[in-house]
This record gives C-alpha cells, structure tokens and sequence, in this order.
C-alpha cells in the first residue's frame, strides 16, 4: 500500500531540508520510495512543496488530487492552496504562522484574516504552533523539523531511528536542537 505525503510551505521554511529526511528515512526503513520538489519563486518567498510517496513498490513522486494522506503546510494560506489534493479521510497539519506572499507584501492583494475558518469548513485539520515551539527551544527555524515530527507520528513511522538519520543529515552544531524539536514534533499530535 502507498502512502502519500505533500509537505507546502514558503521558501527559506525548510520545506525541502524536512522532505529530505523523511525520504532518507523511509529509504533506511526499507521502502520504496519517491520524492519530487516544486520551487516557485521560492527565493523570493514563493510557495514550495514536495512530493513524498512510499510503499513497498512505488511508481511515481507524484501525488494526484485527493490522493495524499496527509498534508503538512509550513504556513496557513499554503494549507489552503493544498486542500485539493488531501484525500477524504486523510490528515491536514497547518503551523499557525502567516507569511505574506510577494503580491500580498508589493499591496496587490490582501491576506484573509479568516484562513483556518476556510480551512475547517473543509476538513478538521490539526494546528500547530510549530513556529512558536520552535522559538521555545532556542531557535524558530527548527520548525521544520517539529512539523516533520507531526508526519513522523501521525503516519505511524516513529519506529524508525530518527536520530541516525538526523545525525547523518544535519550539521552537529544544530543536531541537539533538532532531536529536541523532532520529538516536540511528535508529542504535538495525539
């Protein structure tokens, strides 16, 4: 059986950095795995996301409308942009953080203040306050990798060595920071 994972978010958020681990990860576990990236403008603050999908055969990265099992968004109006492609019964986890997009910083449009409403009127979805956690530990672009702990346990992988991977993917200066916010990750979601 394949699962799919769609991680969104903005660029500089570590969107990329998270999807890269996680593959190494189920890689190490022993799936199959694919993983495909989409940068739009992302240097500029542009919308990013990336396809991750495993199994024990898998033929594609990509994932089609309603078909991922959860969806991770690194920022609340990327969560919306993404609702399309979560599947009836699957998973949505919004870090409850706004980034305005370039056309909302240059004055052409305004960012909604009612965005997690919008959301829940389609599905329930788990927020977090990844950023805020991050910043309780000592750094808030340790972010990412709360947010990947919210994949790791809501897709039952915690069984998986999460610190070798971090340990063999992360510069060890960051590595203690980022063991903490993995596992302040998964306690965030029951």
């Amino acid at each position: 059986m394949t699962k799919s994972i769609l991680l969104v978010g903005v660029g500089g958020q570590g969107t990329i950095l998270a999807s890269k681990i996680l593959t190494n990860g189920l890689m190490e576990a022993g799936y199959d795995v694919k993983m495909s990236e989409i940068h739009g403008m992302s240097q500029r603050g542009g919308s990013v996301s990336s396809q991750v999908r495993y199994g024990e055969k898998v033929m594609s990265p990509v994932i089609e409308k309603g078909k991922a099992d959860i969806v991770v968004s690194f920022e609340k109006m990327e969560a919306l942009r993404a609702l399309d492609y979560l599947k009836e019964d699957g998973t949505l986890v919004v870090n409850n953080v706004e980034i305005p997009s370039m056309s909302v910083i240059t004055g052409d449009e305004e960012y909604p203040d009612d965005v997690l409403e919008e959301i829940e009127k389609h599905v329930k979805a788990k927020v977090v306050d990844a950023t805020g956690l991050a910043r309780g530990i000592g750094n808030e672009k340790a972010a990412n990798i709360i947010l990947l702990g919210t994949i790791i346990k809501a897709m039952g992988l915690t069984h998986i060595d999460w610190d070798a991977i971090l340990e063999a993917n992360i510069k060890p200066q960051f590595l203690e920071l980022n063991k903490k916010a993995l596992q302040v990750g998964i306690d965030a979601v029951e």
